[in-house]
């Protein structure tokens, strides 16, 4: 999917601005398609799930300031890479890899309830795109647009699980729409973000570039420490892909949105790197299970 939405992104950019509203709409209904997937009695908040938290939080702003003097644009991507939250797609793929599906969603509303109440405070903190605006006056501005698109669709999940527990276990059984949903999104947004690169003058090439190996090395980083949390706990995959299979079409949107655009690079680049991740374990996964029968 990903070659496709680069393709119609790169020859239907200069129509995106005209769908890129919609973008919002579709992140809140797969938020709220993939928080179906968990019960309120499933939401164990195990030490597993706040030592990940502390690794997403602490280490978006620990890379921040690592690369930070390498440039502000580097620094952002970076950034932008390790404060993304989990995918809503990462339940589905935990649970063809062998994982705990609830423990994974479980933790994708953990970070993306934390995203929502910390970004508007780390984005005013690291600099974003706007006019400048004073502190309290640029929190509220980001508060306002980011936590009610990813905390009213846990609260409208969580709503109907008590309210209608029959349409909240229709919503549970169609987790392949968000796939349909997640193209849609990731055609647009990498669509505008395709706008911005092309837009950039050739001696920004270099940047991007290392954005998109920046983008890759905490990929692989995030998989890593993932995997290593996880196997404390007993559960390796959910590990891996709670921490490195990040919601980048939400990361995308947030950099475009709210810092340098030029950094939407960086997550742009994530999607490949996390893509190939995830099908290399697919296939050694598949591997291993035809030489078991």
């Amino acid at each position: 999917m990903f070659p496709i939405a680069m393709v119609l992104g790169v020859l239907f950019h200069s129509y995106i601005s005209a769908v890129e509203w919609v973008v919002p709409y579709l992140i809140f209904t797969m938020l709220t398609i993939t928080f179906c997937r968990v019960r309120p009695k499933e939401f164990d908040l195990s030490p597993m799930l706040w030592i990940m938290l502390a690794v997403q939080i602490l280490g978006s702003v620990a890379v921040f300031m690592a690369v930070r003097p390498f440039g502000l644009n580097l620094a952002q991507a970076a950034f932008i890479c390790v404060l993304c939250p989990t995918a809503t797609a990462a339940p589905v793929v935990t649970g063809m890899l062998g994982g705990s599906i609830p423990r994974v969603a479980a933790f994708s509303v953990l970070s993306n309830l934390s995203v929502a109440v910390l970004a508007p405070v780390l984005f005013t903190w690291i600099g974003g795109n706007g006019p400048e605006l004073s502190f309290t006056d640029e929190f509220m501005s980001i508060a306002m647009k980011v936590a009610p698109m990813i905390v009213f669709p846990m609260l409208l999940a969580f709503a109907l699980y008590f309210c209608a527990p029959k349409i909240h276990r229709g919503i549970a059984r169609v987790q392949g729409v968000s796939f349909y949903l997640w193209s849609l999104s990731l055609i647009v947004v990498v669509g505008r973000a395709v706008s911005f690169v092309m837009a950039e003058p050739a001696a920004a090439i270099p940047e991007m570039i290392a954005m998109a190996l920046i983008a890759g090395f905490l990929c692989a980083v995030q998989f890593i420490i993932g995997r290593k949390v996880g196997s404390r706990y007993g559960d390796p995959v959910s590990g891996a892909q709670g921490l490195g299979q990040k919601n980048t079409i939400l990361a995308i949107w947030m950099s475009l949105t709210y810092l340098n655009p030029v950094s939407s690079v960086g997550p742009a680049a994530y999607i490949a790197w996390q893509n190939t991740v995830n099908s290399l374990q697919m296939y050694f996964k598949t591997k291993r299970d035809l030489k078991s029968d």
